[in-house]
């Protein structure tokens, strides 16, 4: 990198990083540090949302999904909005009602302190295994720029990402990534841009080949359930897999409690879901530029193809700014993972245990401590991933694991809001069967069912086998 690319990374970083930090001032408890005081505006969180569930692999790795192959990843999309107004709909109102702190403190109220922390601890291990894939993905264009080995890149983008998620907590994690957000389309719209000067005919060539080619395709009207990218997986998959992400998992669900009233959550949740398609559309056209500019030549893994482009074939400065995109992207992600699991930890597994339910400045202290302890743990895990993982595309890793357990978590609300019968104990059977089996057909029969439809098998059994062994009866929360 020349110097010019170096004083935009660099700006960025040191900037970002000290803004962050003081967005935190004037913290006094818990409710400060993960909930912003309940008072961030709904765009804001529109934003911080679509950055955290998209992040490096939006950056990465879906412009190598159309380089391979075509636009039926959209698909998903559709999916993914009619998801979030379900969500709205159903699962927002209650969060609302009881002034909660966690998602699954909802659950403590109908089934009792063990089922939260039976489905608290599924979330956090969901989400050290998922997004240590997502810190990995990053690690692989700073290693690129500056030829460190991968362990010393997500070292540095883990320490970087720490500071400011420690000191500023959960409104910093959110305006950061409103920020980041932008940045990293901004980042994308360039690189689109460079392609309509680097490519003979511009764009319109680049149309024009990908038509011939047939990677225009959007829509795949197939019936198997063992293709990823179909109508039917996309509409249905895609639904049942926003429901799990954004109705169950505690990442998403922090962010949407920080809204001023259920009417703000509303928008920035349906909000979300619009931006989106409109930003998944925009990194598979990349993919389709960067296919014609290099030919469609193969390489050593699809998620190397647009960083290697930013490295090699950018103008001085813009490669600085899409570097800083990528960076942004990881950040974003990682900065949201840490507080969310902060949170979670803190409010569910801690704060019941040291009767300190009621201790704001206690645990803001404690709330403290476990960001530090997830921002490690979550560094080992990319690391651990370096060693196992080289290869994949990391988008489809991610969203695979996470839809491992998004069933048996959006089971369980579902047993809790319409059930009666359903107790306890046969919740967290109902949730060992189904994370059971779906896992099981991932290990062993992915060909003949792909992971889209994981969540939607996943919460359908954990609710069946759920309301079958129930013994009815309602489970008064424990204090």
């Amino acid at each position: 990198m020349n110097a010019l690319d170096l004083a935009v990374l660099l700006a960025y970083l040191l900037g970002v990083t000290a803004w962050g930090a003081w967005l935190g001032r004037g913290q006094t408890g818990g409710r400060d540090y993960f909930l912003g005081s309940r008072n961030l505006p709904w765009w804001a969180v529109m934003l911080s949302v679509v950055a955290t569930e998209t992040s490096t692999l939006t950056f990465l790795s879906i412009p190598g999904v159309s380089y391979l192959g075509t636009l039926t990843f959209l698909q998903l999309t559709l999916g993914y909005l009619v998801g979030r107004v379900v969500v709205a709909g159903v699962l927002l109102p209650a969060y609302h009602r009881g002034e909660l702190a966690t998602a699954y403190e909802l659950l403590e109220s109908r089934f009792g302190t063990g089922t939260r922390r039976l489905t608290s601890t599924v979330f956090m291990g969901t989400r050290l295994l998922a997004d240590s894939v997502r810190l990995f993905a990053t690690a692989i264009p700073l290693a690129f720029l500056t030829g460190w080995s991968y362990p010393v890149s997500v070292a540095v983008i883990g320490a970087l990402t720490v500071v400011y998620t420690y000191f500023g907590g959960i409104k910093a994690v959110v305006w950061v990534d409103a920020v980041q957000m932008v940045l990293y389309l901004v980042g994308a719209v360039a690189a689109a841009a460079a392609l309509q000067g680097l490519v003979p005919g511009g764009w319109g060539a680049i149309v024009d080949q990908a038509a011939a080619a047939g990677k225009l395709q959007v829509v795949d009207l197939s019936f198997d359930p063992g293709t990823a990218y179909t109508l039917w997986a996309g509409i249905v998959g895609g639904a049942f897999l926003s429901m799990g992400s954004h109705g169950a998992d505690q990442l998403i669900v922090q962010r949407l409690l920080t809204c001023r009233d259920l009417s703000s959550s509303r928008r920035a949740l349906v909000g979300s879901g619009v931006l989106v398609m409109v930003q998944f559309a925009v990194f598979l056209f990349v993919g389709l530029g960067l296919w014609a500019f290099y030919g469609g030549r193969p390489f050593d893994a699809s998620d190397e193809i647009f960083a290697r482009f930013i490295v090699e074939e950018l103008p001085a400065g813009l490669t600085g700014l899409l570097v800083a995109g990528v960076l942004a992207a990881a950040m974003s992600s990682l900065s949201s993972s840490i507080n969310a699991l902060a949170s979670a930890t803190a409010y569910d597994l801690w704060a019941p245990l040291a009767d300190a339910r009621d201790d704001d400045a206690r645990i803001l202290r404690v709330g403290r401590l476990f960001t530090l302890l997830w921002a490690a743990l979550l560094v080992g895990g990319a690391l651990i991933f370096l060693r196992i993982g080289e290869g994949a595309a990391a988008v489809e890793v991610a969203l695979g694991v996470a839809s491992l357990v998004y069933g048996g978590l959006l089971g369980a609300f579902a047993l809790g809001i319409f059930s009666r019968r359903a107790d306890a104990r046969s919740v967290a059977v109902g949730m060992l069967v189904g994370i059971g089996v779906v896992t099981w057909i991932w290990a062993a029969h992915r060909a003949v069912l792909a992971w889209p439809w994981y969540v939607l098998v996943g919460s359908v059994l954990t609710s069946v086998v759920g309301y079958a062994l129930g013994r009815g009866g309602r489970t008064a929360p424990t204090r």
